[in-house]
């Protein structure tokens, strides 16, 4: 039986999940349908636009996307800090970005006087609002269900677009964090829809690296800021330069279809994140289909599963792909 998202999603143990949407109709997300001729590549606008868009509202950041022709990778970064420090004012800002909120909200951002039973109403709305907006299930929400709508006007057609629930992973450690990142990124590549990163449409990858061409990050992705230290800024545990070559390394092997031929362990992140070079290819190019509803090294996965009384016999892949 198909576990909660509550169950499945704990800040506690991870604050990074790699979620996935697919269409359930055979009409496509994007791309090019060969049965029809039909092209529908302008939706994955859509899709980055809305993305992009719900990073500056939620208190939700994007580490890694990728927008395919039937399905969406994104590796999301729950910032529980951040929203718990936002004011209400600052949280109904943010929803009313989203949805109208209650009249009694609506009043309060406009400044009108209120009486103390209308300010208790709002204070709660703020704090029910707060939680929403660091919400993984409301993030998908938010994202799918216009995309849905823009899909069945266009298609002229009702009914469901995406799958009645997306795909979560749970990523517990560094090593399983990087390694579903790359592989995101590297979709496109694998997929034969693009030859390199940098030319892979729709993807943080490309984002990236158009950025660091003029020297810095960009805003709506959650940033690099290098190795984990004492003080560490808010932000990605690696080196931007050492994630850019690592995906580009993997792209080549991938592309070449020449496993092993490259030491990938060479890299500094590798060695520091305690992968070999066979490891690394395995879950580079198979992410999704050699890993379980939780990614980690093996006493990560076991503490996960122990404390959410689960058996540790469906996370035996993950703990052998990064032990």
């Amino acid at each position: 039986m198909p576990r909660s998202r509550s169950q499945q999603i704990s800040v506690a143990d991870t604050p990074y999940y790699h979620c996935i949407s697919r269409c359930v109709r055979r009409a496509f997300l994007c791309g090019e349908d060969e049965l029809t001729g039909n092209s529908y590549e302008h939706r994955r606008g859509w899709v980055e636009r809305r993305l992009l868009f719900l990073a500056s509202v939620f208190s939700i950041d994007i580490c890694s996307y990728a927008v395919m022709s039937n399905h969406l990778h994104v590796v999301l970064h729950i910032n529980q800090e951040k929203a718990n420090s936002w004011s209400t004012l600052e949280v109904l800002q943010r929803w009313h970005k989203l949805h109208q909120g209650t009249l009694f909200t609506q009043q309060y951002i406009r400044g009108e006087p209120q009486a103390a039973f209308a300010l208790s109403l709002v204070e709660a709305s703020a704090e029910t609002f707060r939680n929403r907006l660091m919400d993984i299930s409301w993030f998908m929400k938010e994202l799918n269900e216009p995309i849905a709508r823009q899909a069945n006007t266009e298609d002229n057609c009702t009914g469901r677009f995406w799958e009645g629930r997306f795909k979560s992973q749970a990523l517990l450690d560094e090593a399983a964090l990087i390694a579903c990142m790359a592989y995101v990124d590297l979709n496109p590549v694998r997929s034969n829809m693009s030859n390199t990163p940098e030319d892979s449409a729709f993807t943080s990858v490309k984002r990236r690296i158009n950025s660091a061409k003029e020297n810095h990050q960009p805003k709506v992705l959650f940033p690099f800021v290098g190795n984990p230290r004492k003080d560490m800024p808010d932000g990605l545990p690696f080196l931007l330069q050492d994630y850019l070559a690592l995906v580009d390394m993997t792209g080549r092997i991938i592309r070449k279809n020449k496993k092993g031929v490259i030491d990938a362990s060479l890299l500094p992140i590798l060695q520091r994140l305690n992968i070999s070079s066979e490891n690394w290819l395995c879950i580079a190019t198979q992410f999704g289909k050699t890993t379980g509803c939780v990614v980690g090294k093996e006493y990560a996965v076991a503490h996960y599963c122990e404390s959410h009384q689960r058996l540790r016999k469906p996370c035996r892949q993950s703990r052998q792909l990064l032990g």
